[in-house]
């Protein structure tokens, strides 16, 4: 559980930057959800970060401005009763949230125009059901 976070490949967010936070979670729990700090928060500076190069660090920043607080980011997790199972899914949102975040963009689509034939069966096809309608009508 402790330890760095292991976002993809070579991507590895150290301890030392993740950020926890603990609180009274809502919902069932029994007697001891009065007493349990079962709630996560899990923050992580993406402006600072020695874990993302300048390249993959600009692409996180933009991507993730609306979720962003002062450069900061945070999950919270609270679907658990128990708060292990909350810094596990914590976690795992977390490193979700940046291995999309830092994901390269898709390539561009080439554009490309339909064959002949494809276009002679689609007027084909047309012409046929216009046929088939116009008979339908009865008389013209």
């Amino acid at each position: 559980m402790p330890g760095p976070l292991h976002v993809r490949g070579s991507v590895v967010i150290p301890e030392a930057e993740l950020g926890w936070r603990f609180s009274r979670s809502s919902g069932p729990g029994g007697q001891g959800v009065n007493t349990t700090d079962s709630r996560v928060e899990l923050s992580f500076n993406v402006e600072t970060t020695t874990a993302l190069g300048p390249t993959l660090r600009t692409r996180a920043l933009e991507r993730l401005a609306s979720r962003l607080h002062d450069g900061v980011l945070t999950v919270a997790a609270s679907e658990h009763r128990s708060q292990l199972r909350n810094r596990e899914a914590a976690e795992i949102r977390l490193a979700h949230l940046i291995r999309e975040a830092i994901a390269p963009p898709p390539r561009r689509r080439r554009a490309t125009k339909p064959s002949r034939a494809s276009v002679e069966r689609r007027l084909t096809a047309k012409r046929h059901r216009s046929d088939v309608k116009r008979l339908r009508r009865g008389e013209e």
